[in-house]
């Protein structure tokens, strides 16, 4: 199980929101991951954890309401077990297979990303748009929250989920020459490669923050 989640830059205490998840599903992890492995369907088990976050919007947000200040947070979590995965994911952290190639499995809920799957905007408008990072809703700060729950069998290689800030400044092929999954044969080379792509996104001024976790799925 992994989770990453993003508090906010533009709004007050986004580290708190984005603590205050990640607890929560920590809680999860030791308490009701047992039982749910005892006969896992990956289909509930994301719906269980859409509805878990649509609980921790309304409390973010009436923690906030009662406080005058705003909270959010991106979150994007992952689940592998029997053989399956299970991903639930609001915002515009990120979920990739790395294979073969590099594939995205999520997609982000921003205001540019909309307008590109709807062809109001090119490629090469959208990574020059000052609202890319505008999100449609996100853990704390949505009237309505709709995660995206997806399921899919587990292929070899690489998962690799990450905020936004890992992705902003850097190319898809230095990410996958990075996590391509014949150089991360184990987690000190797994460790060291993440490093040196971070490193490079700061070398090229990336001021956001940066979260990455790797997650080898073919061990012998």
């Amino acid at each position: 199980m992994a989770v990453i989640c993003d508090g906010m830059g533009g709004l007050d205490k986004g580290e708190l929101a984005s603590a205050t998840v990640i607890r929560a599903f920590l809680q999860w992890f030791d308490k009701e991951l047992p039982y749910e492995l005892e006969n896992p369907n990956m289909q509930v088990i994301g719906e269980k954890w859409s509805l878990f976050l649509k609980e921790l919007n309304v409390r973010i947000q009436e923690y906030g309401q009662a406080r005058n200040i705003s909270l959010g947070t991106t979150f994007t979590g992952m689940l592998l077990a029997g053989g399956q995965y299970v991903i639930v994911h609001v915002g515009d952290s990120r979920a990739y297979q790395i294979g073969k190639d590099l594939r995205q499995i999520t997609s982000d809920h921003t205001l540019v990303a909309q307008k590109l799957e709807r062809g109001d905007m090119t490629a090469e408008q959208a990574k020059k748009d000052k609202r890319r990072n505008m999100l449609l809703q996100c853990v704390g700060a949505s009237d309505i929250l709709n995660p995206d729950v997806l399921v899919g069998n587990t292929e070899k290689g690489i998962y690799m989920l990450c905020s936004d800030g890992l992705r902003n400044e850097v190319t898809e092929g230095e990410i996958f020459d990075a996590f391509n999954p014949k150089r991360n044969g184990d987690s000190e080379a797994m460790h060291a490669n993440a490093g040196r792509l971070i490193r490079l996104a700061k070398q090229r001024l990336e001021k956001d923050n940066i979260s990455v976790i790797l997650i080898r799925t073919d061990w012998e």
